[in-house]
C-alpha cells in the first residue's frame, strides 16, 4: 500500500509539472507569436492635402515627416474616398464605399451590414489591442465593440506585456477650423505663397494658406514627439508606421469638393527592416510609389499586415501584406449632402486624368455651407464674384450650372481649371472614364441616387446595404433618370415628363428635379404635370415640385407649392431629412418665402438622439432664411437653363 501510494504521488506531481510545462510552453509560443506580428501605428491628421516638404513642396516646413519618409515609401496618388471627414471615416473603418452602405451623407447615422465588422474588431480578435486617440465621426452605427479603448487617453502602453498593437493618434490642429483661427502670428510669409488659380489673390487667401502652412508645421512637430517616443519605448524596429490626412486642405473648392484638391492626400508607409517580407515590390525605403491607393484600401491593408485574410465585403484592396492585391486602375470619389445642403457628385481619377459627373448641376459648387463661410477666403471669395472681379476660373465655384461633366489632366492643370469636357482631342478619356464611373456606380449599388429619407424607409429594419444589394433597388432605371435629369438638355423634356409617371419615387424625384434644373420654359413646357407632381405619393417628389413652381410659377401656384413646404417643415411630424431638404427649398426661393415666415419662426426641432447630429443643420438652414426674408432679398444663383 505504501509503494501504491508512493508511486500515486510521484505520478501527480509529473502530471502537475508535465501540465505546468506545457502551459508555460503554450504562453511563450503564443508570446512568440505575439512578438512576432507587427505593431502597427497611424499618426493622422485633418484637412490637409500632399503639402509636404517630401513631396517636394518647397513652402512647406515638415523635418519629421521627411524624415519619415527618408526610411519608407511615400505614395504620390493617395485618395480620401470623400472630400469632408465623416463618410472618409467611414469609408476607412468599414472597408467599403460609403455610397454603398447608404452612409455618404455628412453626419448621417446608418444601421451597418448585416455580419459586417469594422477592422479594429478582426485586430482584437486576433490578439492585437486596439486604441483610437481619438476622433471617430463614423456615419455607421458600431456593430459592437471596435476599440479597446478610444478617448484622448488611450494609448499602446496601456496594453498587457509582450501584446501587440495597433494605435491611432489624430491631430486636429490641421483642421479648417484652425485655418482662421485669430489672432495669429504667420511663420510662413503670406507673400511667398501659392495661391491656386481657382482662388482670387488677395491678403486674406494668402492669410488662410500660409496659416494652413503653419498648422501643418506645428502638427509635424506632434508627429516627431510621437515617434520619438516610439523610439524611446524600443519599440521603432517592431512596428510599422502609417501617416495620412484624412483627406484634401481645409480650404474652400478643396475640402467638400471631389477633385483631386479635395480627395488628394498624403500617405507615408515605413516598415522596419525584420517586416520587410509584407512589403511589395513598389515599397522601397526612401521611394515614391505610383500605386493608386484609396481609404477603402486601408482596413484590408491592416488585416492583410497581420495575416488575416480580409472579408469578401470589403470593397477596397490591400496594398501591403501577404494578401497584397494587384493596384486599380482607377480611384472614385464622392459628395453628398455637405452639412446642410444637398448635392450629388461623383468622380474618376486614373491617376493623371481626373473626371467628375455634377447630377445636380442647378446647384453651384459653392452652396452657401454655414461652416465654409467662417473662412476668410470663402467671404471674400463670394464678394469677389458678386462684384464681378473674379476670372472665369476663380469665378467657375460660384456659378450655375455648374457643367455636368468636368475633365481635367493634372499633368497640365494640377489646379483642374480647365475643363477638358468639351475638348475633341480628350474625347476617347472623357468616354472611358464616364464608362468606368457608371460601371462603378452600377457594381457597388451606389445608394446616394435615392433621396435621404428613402435610405432609411427603404430598409426597413434591416441595412440600407441590404436593401441596396438586393434585386428591390432598381439602379438602372434610376440612374438612367438621374443622367438624363441633369445632362441639362431642352429635347428630354417629354422622357422627364414620361419618368414622372414611373412607379418607383427615386425615378420619379429625378424626373422633377431634372425640370426644376432646366427653369423657366421647362416649367411653362410641363406645368401641369409639376403642378399634379405636388401631390405625389414620395414626400421627396412633392418637395422638389413644390421647389420648382415655387421658382418658376404664378403667384397663386406659389402659394400652393409653399402650402406644400410648410408641412415639412416640423420635424416631428415629417423627420429631419424631409425638413431639410423643405428647408433647402424655402432658402432658395428667399422673399417667395415670406408667407411661411411664421412657421419657419416657430419651428424648433426637438432632435431625438438618432437624429442629434442633425439639429444644427436644421438650425442653419432657419436662420439662413430669416436672416434673408429679414433683409428682403432673393439669393440669385444666376440661374441659366440650357
Amino acid at each position: 500500500m505504501n509503494r501504491y501510494r508512493w508511486w500515486k504521488t510521484w505520478a501527480t506531481i509529473v502530471g502537475v509539472l508535465c501540465w505546468v510545462t506545457g502551459m508555460v510552453s503554450i504562453g511563450v509560443g503564443k508570446a512568440k507569436a505575439e512578438e512576432s506580428r507587427p505593431n502597427i501605428l497611424w499618426i493622422t491628421c485633418e484637412d490637409i492635402g500632399p503639402h509636404l516638404g517630401c513631396y517636394g513642396d518647397p513652402y512647406a516646413d515638415t523635418p519629421n515627416l521627411d524624415r519619415l519618409a527618408a526610411k519608407g515609401t511615400i505614395y504620390t496618388r493617395a485618395w480620401s474616398t470623400a472630400p469632408v471627414c465623416a463618410p472618409a471615416r467611414t469609408a476607412i473603418i468599414s472597408g467599403m464605399y460609403p455610397s454603398s452602405t447608404g452612409s455618404e451623407h455628412m453626419r448621417s447615422l446608418i444601421v451597418p451590414p448585416e455580419g459586417a465588422q469594422f477592422y479594429p474588431q478582426f485586430l482584437r480578435e486576433a490578439g492585437y489591442y486596439c486604441t483610437n486617440n481619438s476622433k471617430e465621426d463614423y456615419n455607421l452605427e458600431k456593430p459592437g465593440q471596435v476599440w479597446d479603448e478610444s478617448s484622448g487617453k488611450a494609448h499602446w502602453k496601456n496594453r498587457r506585456p509582450g501584446q501587440p498593437f495597433f494605435a491611432i493618434f489624430n491631430f486636429t490642429v490641421t483642421h479648417e477650423s484652425q485655418v482662421r483661427r485669430r489672432p495669429h502670428e504667420w511663420i510662413h510669409d503670406p507673400a511667398k505663397v501659392r495661391v491656386p488659380a481657382y482662388h482670387p489673390d488677395t491678403i486674406e487667401v494668402r492669410q488662410d494658406w500660409a496659416q494652413y502652412y503653419d498648422n501643418i508645421t506645428t502638427m509635424d512637430r506632434m508627429a516627431g514627439e510621437k515617434l520619438k517616443e516610439l523610439e524611446e519605448a524600443g519599440l521603432a524596429d517592431d512596428t510599422i508606421v502609417f501617416f495620412y490626412g484624412d483627406h484634401g486642405p481645409g480650404m474652400p473648392r478643396c475640402k467638400r469638393c471631389p477633385y483631386n484638391s479635395g480627395l488628394q492626400v498624403p500617405l507615408i508607409v515605413y516598415i522596419p527592416p525584420k517586416f520587410q517580407h509584407l512589403a511589395p515590390p513598389d515599397y522601397k525605403p526612401g521611394g515614391r510609389s505610383s500605386r493608386l491607393v484609396s481609404f477603402v484600401d486601408l482596413g484590408p491593408t491592416l488585416l492583410s499586415l497581420v495575416g488575416i485574410k480580409p472579408p469578401s465585403y470589403m470593397q477596397g484592396r490591400p496594398f501591403l501584406g501577404v494578401y497584397a492585391a494587384e493596384p486599380p486602375a482607377y480611384l472614385f470619389g464622392l459628395r453628398g449632402r455637405m452639412d446642410e445642403r444637398y448635392d450629388l457628385v461623383r468622380s474618376v481619377t486614373d491617376g493623371r486624368l481626373v473626371y467628375i459627373r455634377n447630377f445636380m448641376p442647378h446647384l453651384p459648387w459653392g452652396q452657401h455651407v454655414e461652416y465654409m463661410f467662417q473662412t476668410p477666403t470663402t467671404r471674400v471669395w463670394k464678394q469677389l464674384f458678386d462684384e464681378g472681379k473674379l476670372t472665369p476660373e476663380q469665378a467657375y465655384f460660384w456659378q450655375v450650372p455648374k457643367a455636368t461633366e468636368e475633365l481635367y489632366d493634372l499633368a497640365t492643370d494640377p489646379d483642374e481649371v480647365h475643363n477638358l469636357a468639351g475638348n475633341p482631342a480628350y474625347q476617347g478619356k472623357l468616354k472611358e472614364l464616364r464608362d468606368v464611373l457608371r460601371d462603378h456606380i452600377l457594381q457597388t449599388r451606389d445608394l446616394g441616387f435615392v433621396p435621404e429619407d428613402e435610405i432609411h424607409t427603404r430598409a426597413g429594419n434591416g441595412s440600407p446595404y441590404r436593401y441596396g444589394q438586393s434585386n428591390e433597388y432598381p439602379l438602372e432605371r434610376i440612374l438612367q433618370m438621374a443622367e438624363l435629369a441633369s445632362d441639362l438638355k431642352s429635347d428630354r423634356i417629354d422622357k422627364l415628363v414620361q419618368g414622372l409617371q414611373d412607379s418607383d419615387s427615386a425615378v420619379r424625384y429625378w424626373a422633377i428635379t431634372g425640370i426644376l434644373a432646366r427653369g423657366q420654359k421647362a416649367y411653362e413646357t410641363t406645368h401641369e404635370t409639376v403642378l399634379r407632381a405636388l401631390d405625389d405619393p414620395a414626400p421627396s417628389v412633392q418637395i422638389v415640385a413644390a421647389w420648382t413652381v415655387g421658382r418658376y410659377g404664378s403667384p397663386e401656384e406659389l402659394q400652393r407649392a409653399l402650402d406644400v413646404l410648410k408641412t415639412f417643415v416640423d420635424y416631428d411630424g415629417k423627420g429631419p431629412y424631409l425638413s431639410m431638404l423643405a428647408l433647402n427649398a424655402l432658402d432658395d426661393l428667399g422673399s417667395k418665402s415670406e408667407p411661411v415666415k411664421p412657421v419657419v419662426e416657430n419651428f424648433n426641432p426637438k432632435i431625438r438622439p438618432e437624429h442629434a447630429r442633425l439639429g444644427e443643420n436644421l438650425f442653419k438652414l432657419k436662420e439662413s432664411i430669416l436672416a434673408k426674408l429679414s433683409k428682403d432679398t432673393t439669393r440669385n444663383y444666376r440661374n441659366k437653363a440650357r
